[in-house]
């Protein structure tokens, strides 16, 4: 084999891609069953599969990368340019979001009021602005952190990571606080079903608190990974991804708080 093909890593044969499209598949028809009130436990198992098959697989990809040292920069380069895609690919799935939103509330003709008036909106100046702290935060110390690499600074590593994950989990409960307060305070106008506003804040938000949960169970991952010393100065492409997922899940939310919260209220 040519040192040309060396920088490259073939895969050995897995059975995750089966067990992966299995478990959707099941999960998928448990969703149609549960649609129809059937019993959710088929839905149930093919998420746990789909769990299961995620963990399974990053933990091979993990052993492939620090115990195999399988990745070589070629293959780092590759990994993150799928990142960079897949970051892209999230975008476009705010984007969708985002146009419903300010289709509605300006470029719509047919649209006269938004949001409508019989709708009281959330005081942008309270959990909101608290939230958007938070997060900018924890983007920072996240950045200060990821900077122990190159110092080879390990405890300046984990602080970093593990306080970035933690805001991450108080703007988690913090948002579920404010859903609470959505449904308790402000009443039932807020999700009248006659207007598409409820919707679209609701959707765009929420899929955002889930985007937290999955960046904050990243950090979190990475925190235990710097903890057993799988990052170098070399070979960090797996805290590389996480810092960029979360600064995308930052910029995110600044743009969801400045025109969901405080433009249109």
């Amino acid at each position: 084999m040519s040192k040309a093909m060396d920088e490259f890593h073939l895969v050995r044969p897995s059975p995750w891609p089966f067990v992966g499209s299995i478990s959707a598949l099941v999960a998928a028809i448990g969703l149609v069953y549960f649609m129809h009130n059937e019993t959710p436990w088929l839905l149930l198992a093919g998420l746990a599969g789909v769990i299961f098959t995620m963990f399974v697989w990053w933990r091979d990809v993990i052993m492939e990368a620090y115990k195999e040292n399988a990745h070589s920069t070629r293959v780092r380069v590759g990994l993150r340019l799928g990142v960079a895609l897949f970051i892209v690919s999230e975008v476009m799935f705010f984007v969708a979001f985002f146009w419903a939103f300010f289709w509605q509330g300006g470029l719509n003709p047919v649209t006269e009021v938004w949001p409508p008036e019989n709708i009281e909106t959330f005081n942008p100046w309270g959990l909101p602005l608290i939230n958007t702290v938070i997060l900018i935060t924890s983007g920072v110390v996240l950045m200060w952190g990821a900077k122990g690499i190159k110092n080879g600074n390990k405890g300046q590593l984990m602080t970093g990571i593990g306080l970035a994950a933690l805001l991450g989990f108080i703007f988690i409960g913090l948002q579920a606080y404010e859903y609470s307060e959505a449904a308790f305070a402000l009443g039932e106008d807020f999700f009248d079903e006659d207007t598409i506003y409820p919707s679209t804040f609701f959707l765009a938000t929420g899929f955002h608190g889930f985007h937290v949960f999955v960046g904050a169970v990243f950090l979190l991952v990475c925190f235990f990974r710097a903890k057993d010393g799988h990052f170098t100065e070399e070979g960090h492409v797996g805290l590389e991804a996480a810092e960029w997922y979360w600064h995308f899940v930052d910029v995110v939310w600044v743009f969801l708080f400045i025109f969901v919260y405080v433009v249109y209220q």
